[in-house]
């Protein structure tokens, strides 16, 4: 008897796990999931107090759902620690930006902007570019970069690139 109470139980325990296993599975690619990276940060003075970043990235949406973008951040984490926020170029403004100011070279990948969008199992290059309010010196000499991006159903994706 107890040898068949234990042989039921442990079946029991069996299918159960299957089950649970089917549902994650089953699931998995409806949970949003991106990965990326920077490719590249080319960067410049506009001025004695402003300077400019441009960076290149890489997304791979990996899941069964589209991702479209709601909001875009780019965060320079300063020598001292301290967090600056760029001000972002917008897609009509690009052109300009790289035809006054050759020193950044050729716009490799067309300007990420609001309600861009990234397939399910796709993945896209793209760039955007960021304006701090700060010294090319200290853009220079900054620890990291962040690219932030939102989802329109608040899913988040991050990147940082580690500038020196």
């Amino acid at each position: 008897m107890n040898a068949r109470v234990f042989l039921l139980a442990g079946l029991g325990v069996v299918v159960v796990g299957a089950l649970v296993f089917g549902l994650y599975s089953g699931n998995k690619g409806a949970h949003l999931e991106l990965k990326g990276k920077v490719i590249k940060v080319r960067n410049g003075a506009l001025d004695d107090e402003n300077s400019v970043a441009v960076i290149d990235f890489r997304i791979d949406n990996q899941s069964d759902v589209r991702f479209v973008v709601r909001q875009v951040k780019v965060t320079l984490e300063k020598a001292d620690g301290s967090k600056v926020e760029g001000q972002l170029t917008s897609k009509t403004d690009i052109k300009q930006l790289f035809e006054y100011n050759k020193f950044l070279g050729v716009a490799f990948n067309d300007t990420l902007s609001i309600k861009d969008n990234v397939g399910a199992h796709k993945q896209i290059d793209r760039m955007v570019a960021a304006r701090f309010e700060i010294p090319l010196k200290d853009l220079e000499s900054g620890k990291s970069i962040v690219l932030w991006i939102q989802d329109l159903d608040g899913a988040e994706f991050e990147t940082t690139y580690k500038l020196g």
